[in-house]
């Protein structure tokens, strides 16, 4: 079993820039892949930025070149920089890991999500 915990989600001007983090705990050592997801009113969830166990990374188009998603294994933690935020990024945002349950299968888990603000 993995579980993932969200920090850092608030309210910031547009422009400006917030970092979120995504701690792990339990069997970290079966996670394949760790993402971030964020859900607006009235839309569906959708996939921001994901990085696997060996470091490949990937964005949607709509963050590209202005988000960075990163790891710092000693803390179990995924960070998600966000710069040059804009209103449209407004949205809850939640941390997905994708782990291993056997050889052949695998589960995700979800955080209970941190709302971020972007407005002046």
């Amino acid at each position: 079993q993995v579980q993932v915990a969200e920090f850092g989600g608030g309210l910031v001007q547009p422009g400006g820039s917030l970092r979120l983090s995504c701690e792990a705990s339990g069997n970290i050592f079966s996670i394949y892949a760790t993402g971030w997801y964020r859900q607006a009113p009235g839309k569906q969830r959708e996939l921001v930025a994901a990085i696997t166990a060996g470091g490949s990374t990937n964005y949607t188009d709509s963050v590209k070149g202005r988000f960075a998603i990163s790891r710092n294994n000693a803390r179990n933690t995924v960070y998600l920089q966000m710069n040059s935020l804009k209103p449209e990024d407004t949205a809850v945002y939640y941390c997905n890991a994708r782990y291993y349950t056997s050889s052949y299968s695998m589960d995700d888990t979800w955080g209970q999500g941190t709302q971020v603000t972007v407005s002046s």
